[in-house]
């Protein structure tokens, strides 16, 4: 099994515009995967400076942008106040500690959430809203947490690995970021791992690119796995038409 460390942040638009690319890859190699779902925190705060650099006109058009490249569901007219992502990251971590195996769900919730409404998403009330809608969870306990001692813990110890980019194979493609003063790793980079070797796709990538870091990661693995990477969802019992090999390596 392939340990496959995953850096994301809700409010991250190429994070969530990545959902696709990253629901492939899980469909393709199911239980082969053990996912670790790591909160980068991409802001605490909002200070005067970043609110007046990022006016609402500005958002929006950065909405815009991204809803009609990558054609995820995204509304134009952002919050009415800036929000800083910190709450939602910790709600992440608060399900992954309560609901461990929900954290993803959770995570989707939330961006859904962040991208298609005006909820402010630093406030107990809205987070809870947001994760309602995810089955298997407490959303009242794991918002009422957020700021508990376990989670505060563990949502730094998260920051901290995001945070460890320096050296690596991101920093040297140009995919990390140093936002406030490390390298950090952006979202939604993967670090995939097995048997002392680590391979890393930095940053928003295609899913051609996570296919060929499996192939060279384990090369065990393509007689099981080539026959779904070659067929579409609806060929799971062997029929239908085989897709052409990806092109892009």
């Amino acid at each position: 099994m392939i340990a496959t460390t995953l850096y994301n942040d809700p409010a991250c638009p190429w994070g969530y515009s990545a959902s696709p690319a990253l629901s492939v890859l899980r469909w393709r190699y199911r239980d082969q995967l053990a996912w670790r779902l790591v909160m980068i925190g991409l802001r605490d705060e909002i200070d005067q400076r970043e609110a007046e650099a990022y006016p609402p006109a500005r958002q929006a058009q950065g909405r815009l942008n991204f809803r009609e490249r990558f054609g995820m569901p995204i509304a134009v007219d952002p919050p009415e106040r800036p929000v800083p992502t910190g709450p939602a990251c910790r709600a992440v971590v608060a399900t992954r500690l309560a609901h461990p195996g929900r954290e993803t769900a959770a995570m989707r919730a939330l961006q859904f959430a962040w991208f298609t409404t005006k909820a402010p998403l630093d406030e107990v009330v809205a987070i809870e809203q947001a994760l309602a809608r995810v089955a298997g969870i407490d959303a009242k306990a794991v918002a009422g947490a957020i700021d508990s001692p376990e989670v505060s813990a563990a949502y730094a110890a998260d920051k901290a690995d995001a945070r460890s980019a320096a050296g690596g194979a991101t920093e040297f493609q140009g995919k990390a970021a140093n936002s406030d003063g490390l390298v950090r790793y952006t979202a939604p980079s993967i670090i995939f791992e097995l048997d002392g070797k680590r391979l890393e796709v930095g940053g928003f990538q295609p899913i051609e690119a996570y296919d060929v870091a499996i192939a060279n990661l384990d090369t065990r693995r393509p007689i099981a796995t080539a026959r779904v990477l070659q067929r579409g969802p609806d060929d799971a019992g062997g029929r239908g038409t085989a897709r052409r090999k990806p092109r892009r390596a």
